[in-house]
């Protein structure tokens, strides 16, 4: 019972500080005009200019917490001597202190990328190399490492740069809409805190339940209509932080697992965003489009050529997030035979989503705010 009070102290707190440093980010974010503007591109059609520094609040709120949790369970000796749970939260911290250093390292250059390209509008290149040596300095010196079954310590470095990369600009292209982005890596964060949690994962469920809590947060003031917006400096931070998360959590066990379906658990659980981001790279790709400019191609706005409104299409697009999400719970501890089931009805589904999004009649994409990618 008593990990209950760390895990939902670590929510609660990253859903109080962004509520609070929030407001106080879009406020600078207006006194120094650091805003999105309509049609500043072709893919940008909502109505007013909207602050931008969100991604400032969503990375500080994460800090805090983390930074807070550790000097709490440090200097408050009582805490420690009366439940037992923090002080091995303690020992978990001290022994991953510096890893942790390098995470939040990388998490802070990412929000910095994003902050550039959100003021100068950054072009292909140079995004894709930062992104680069964030993932770098995550994956060599953070140990945010994927290993799917290969020994190869090359291949497994170069898969996880690109993952975190990958997931990076699959949030980035995601943040197309009201609250879209903010709620789904919430409910990516907090699937994966569930599954650290029943792993005794103490370190890992923490940082995850935090970053449920920071986007839940920035999510009351993102949700349509939004008065501020992530905007690419918390679109790299959020997927970065949902790339290493994925990576830190333990799916795969050899003396327990049933079957090796489990590896595939965070491609579940972030299933949405990774599917939009593949097709409308082979979207635009079959338009002779560079996949890195933005489009009204993304499953939300297919929603709304379907005929929904911006908050229903956010609202489906959550829902998916939430069912794909729940099915890898038997794919993470059920049998061969359940898992499999589990991961051919996610896939049934998103093949039904796709069908009905291209046969239903088109209507006129409402007005959205969009990502630079």
């Amino acid at each position: 019972m008593n990990e209950l009070f760390l895990y939902a102290g670590a929510l609660g707190a990253g859903t109080v500080a962004t509520l609070l440093l929030t407001p106080f980010f879009r406020m600078v974010a207006r006194r120094f005009g650091i805003m999105d503007r309509p049609k500043s591109a072709e893919h940008k059609l909502h109505g007013h200019a909207t602050a931008l520094l969100g991604g400032a609040a969503l990375f500080l709120g994460y800090c805090l917490v983390l930074g807070g949790g550790f000097a709490l369970l440090l200097l408050i000796p009582s805490i420690r001597q009366h439940l037992p749970v923090f002080r091995e939260a303690l020992v978990s911290l001290q022994t991953a202190g510096p890893k942790l250093g390098f995470l939040l390292l990388g998490a802070g250059m990412a929000t910095v990328l994003g902050l550039i390209d959100d003021i100068w509008a950054l072009k292909a290149g140079p995004k894709f190399l930062g992104q680069f040596a964030v993932a770098v300095v995550a994956v060599v010196w953070g140990g945010a490492r994927i290993s799917v079954f290969f020994e190869a310590q090359t291949f497994t470095l170069l898969m996880s740069i690109f993952w975190i990369m990958f997931m990076m600009n699959a949030i980035n292209f995601f943040d197309n809409m009201d609250g879209l982005a903010a709620g789904t890596v919430a409910i990516a964060m907090g699937y994966f805190a569930l599954i650290a949690i029943f792993n005794g994962q103490y370190l890992v469920g923490c940082m995850a339940a935090a970053g449920c809590g920071v986007c839940a947060g920035f999510w009351v003031f993102n949700h349509a209509p939004a008065t501020i917006f992530m905007g690419d400096s918390g679109s790299h931070f959020v997927g970065y932080m949902a790339a290493i998360t994925a990576g830190l959590v333990t799916y795969f066990r050899f003396d327990s697992s049933i079957s090796r379906f489990p590896v595939l658990v965070p491609l579940m659980i972030l299933a949405i965003p990774v599917f939009d981001a593949a097709a409308v790279v082979v979207i635009r790709t079959r338009n002779r489009k560079p996949f890195w400019i933005g489009d009204h191609n993304h499953i939300s706005h297919r929603f709304l050529h379907m005929g929904l409104s911006r908050p229903d299409s956010v609202r489906c697009v959550h829902l998916l997030s939430l069912a794909a999400g729940a099915l890898s719970v038997p794919v993470m501890w059920g049998n061969f035979l359940s898992a499999a089931f589990a991961l051919f009805a996610l896939l049934i589904t998103l093949g039904l989503v796709t069908f009905l999004q291209i046969k239903l009649k088109k209507t006129p994409v409402e007005a959205s705010h969009g990502s630079t990618l």
